[in-house]
C-alpha cells in the first residue's frame, strides 16, 4: 500500500489532507487551546504552515514514517481535526496523535477517529502496539485513551518542553488482540 488510506464509519471519514484544507487547519489548529496542549502544533499558526505540513504527508506514509489523516464529518464534509500514527515499523508499533478543533469538542469524534486508525494500524500495517502520550494538564485527552481501552503505563516527568515550561506526560498503550 503506497497511497494514503481513506477510512470511514457512520459519522466520520478519515482521509488524506489536501491543500484546500489549509485555511481550516490554520483556523482550527491555530487556536491557543489546541496549541497549548499539543507538543508539535505551533502558536501562532502562521500563513503557509498548514500547506508546508500537508505536502509532507504522502512521502512520509510511503516511507512508513507517519500516517496523517484529516478527520471529516461524513454528513457535512466539515474538517474537524487531524489524527496520526507515527510509525516504528522495525518494532511494529506506533504513537497515536490527534487534535480536534474546539467547535467539535465533546462529540466523541476523537475517540471514533482513533478507533478507525488503530484498527487500520493493527490489521493493515500489522502493528503489535499503539501507544499515546498526553500532557497531564489535559485530562480530556487521557479520557479518550481510556475509552479506547488503552492501559495507563506511567508518567514521564518533565518529558517535553512547551513554551519554556517542562510538561509531564502520561503514557497509555494498547496491544493488538488478534495475534
Amino acid at each position: 500500500m503506497s497511497g494514503l488510506p481513506r477510512l470511514e464509519n457512520e459519522r466520520l471519514v478519515l482521509r488524506p489532507f489536501d491543500l484546500e484544507d489549509a485555511v481550516e487547519v490554520q483556523c482550527l489548529a491555530g487556536d491557543l487551546d489546541i496549541a497549548s496542549t499539543t507538543v508539535l502544533v505551533p502558536h501562532p499558526y502562521l500563513d503557509g504552515m498548514a500547506e508546508e505540513w500537508i505536502v509532507t504527508h504522502h512521502a512520509a506514509f510511503v516511507d512508513r514514517r507517519i500516517l496523517e489523516l484529516a478527520i471529516e464529518l461524513r454528513a457535512t464534509a466539515e474538517l474537524v481535526g487531524a489524527i496520526s500514527l507515527t510509525l516504528n515499523m522495525r518494532d511494529a508499533c506506533a504513537e497515536l496523535g490527534y487534535w480536534v478543533g474546539k467547535p467539535y469538542w465533546g462529540n466523541g469524534y476523537c475517540t471514533e477517529a482513533a478507533r478507525l486508525i488503530i484498527e487500520f494500524g493493527f490489521h493493515e500495517l500489522k502493528l503489535n502496539r499503539v501507544f499515546a502520550k498526553h500532557m497531564t494538564r489535559n485530562p480530556s485527552s487521557g479520557r479518550v485513551l481510556e475509552k479506547l481501552g488503552m492501559q495507563y503505563e506511567g508518567c514521564l516527568r518533565q518529558h517535553v518542553q512547551k513554551w519554556n515550561q517542562f510538561e509531564d506526560m502520561n503514557v497509555y498503550g494498547l496491544l493488538c488482540q488478534t495475534k
